[in-house]
């Protein structure tokens, strides 16, 4: 249902949705009504006087070639227009007493050749309706009244203009329609180019892990197969290391697969082997962020517990794009705080400041955030997480995150 329709009852709204797809229908019991409304004056076996002759059956086919036209007034305007004008026009020659219906028929058609034709057409619709018209007046039996030509001439004009703005604000909404969906299909392109991106720079961190992961089985088994022969415990104990950090290495191999399941990541993959940063780098980033005049306050909570390469660098890489987005929109006298928490079954990671910038940022940017927040929810996903980003209470902006740890 189009916008235009909000607040409108259902029944309301498909109604108007079936008028428009079937206009001869509508446009057909509109002429049905009118026909029935001018039956009276053609069957009437009274004189009308004045001069008029006295209708007849030659009147009865005239009016009703008049009210069938107007039927497909929306799919032959200009058509519609010249049999109404003609008709009238014939009617008046004859001195037949013109009719409510007939006169509405006319102006009908007058109205809808500037709704629904170019200017140029419709410029050449309303001339013909005016000449239509004064033939009618100089036809018509009786002194001929200046106030009525005038007073009629203007309801003419009127009606034509009225016409003409339906069509140029019908045009003007379509217009904004097509750059509103033009501009939606842009945010939804740009958000689907900001989560390629992403995806690659996470695949590549993931490579980075798996290549470290590799690196580390291969020593292990060197040193297992040197040793083996003089102390076999030993050489169990780097197999049982071998065998875990395996299955670490499959489970961060499927993840790489998930993230470029659509995408194929071209870039040069970096030679960096070691390992990537992880919770237990976030002291010395928050020390950074300090240097650069960001007041930090970082708590650790609950019991710290192994965390799977992918998970560790996920958490730190929120922390650190919430950070640079305080340092970035907070303004000089925000604070931020960091809290870690650790529980049996999940990480919380919660990122809060007291600036206004953020928000103000996303307000901006209404649904199309920055390409941080973007990788912000790609990389909580990859994990199964949860993420909540927005507005803190009391003021500032907040990134909550949780990541299951079983």
């Amino acid at each position: 249902m189009t916008p235009y329709f909000e607040g409108v009852s259902p029944r309301i709204a498909h109604l108007h949705c079936w008028s428009k797809s079937h206009p001869t229908v509508m446009d057909g019991l509109v002429a049905m009504v009118l026909f029935v409304a001018a039956l009276p004056q053609l069957l009437s076996a009274r004189s009308p006087g004045r001069g008029f002759a006295k209708p007849d059956l030659i009147n009865l086919v005239i009016v009703a070639v008049i009210m069938v036209a107007l039927a497909f007034r929306q799919r032959y305007p200009f058509a519609v227009l010249v049999v109404a004008a003609g008709g009238n026009a014939v009617l008046a020659a004859l001195h037949y007493s013109p009719s409510v219906a007939e006169v509405l028929a006319f102006v009908i058609a007058v109205f809808t050749v500037a709704a629904h034709r170019a200017l140029a057409v419709s410029s050449v619709g309303g001339a013909l309706a005016l000449v239509a018209f004064m033939v009618m007046e100089l036809a018509t039996p009786g002194e001929m009244s200046y106030v009525g030509v005038v007073t009629n001439t203007a309801l003419i004009a009127g009606v034509w203009w009225l016409g003409r703005s339906l069509r140029l604000r019908r045009a003007y909404l379509a217009e904004l329609e097509y750059r509103a969906e033009r501009l939606e299909r842009a945010r939804d392109s740009d958000a689907r180019t900001a989560r390629v991106e992403e995806r690659s720079r996470i695949a590549r961190e993931l490579h980075d892990v798996v290549a470290h992961h590799v690196s580390v089985m291969t020593v292990q088994a060197g040193a297992a197969r040197r040793i083996m022969d003089k102390d076999p415990g030993t050489a169990r104990e780097a197999m049982v290391t071998i065998e875990d950090v395996g299955r670490t290495t499959l489970d961060e191999m499927r993840r790489i697969v998930g993230v470029l399941r659509t995408e194929r990541d071209t870039a040069a993959v970096g030679p960096e082997l070691s390992p990537q940063p992880g919770v237990q780098e976030v002291g010395a980033l928050v020390d950074h962020v300090r240097e650069t005049g960001l007041s930090v306050q970082l708590w650790m909570e609950g019991e710290p517990r192994p965390l799977s390469t992918g998970v560790n660098l996920a958490a730190y890489r929120l922390i650190q794009e919430a950070l640079t987005n305080s340092l970035k929109h907070a303004g000089p006298q925000a604070r931020a705080w960091v809290r870690i928490h650790y529980s049996p079954r999940e990480l919380m990671v919660e990122i809060e400041d007291d600036g206004r910038g953020v928000a103000a940022a996303l307000a901006e940017n209404g649904d199309s955030p920055g390409h941080g927040l973007v990788g912000m929810r790609e990389r909580v996903a990859l994990y199964g997480g949860e993420l909540r980003i927005g507005p803190r209470s009391g003021g500032g902006f907040e990134v909550r995150a949780r990541f299951p740890l079983d």
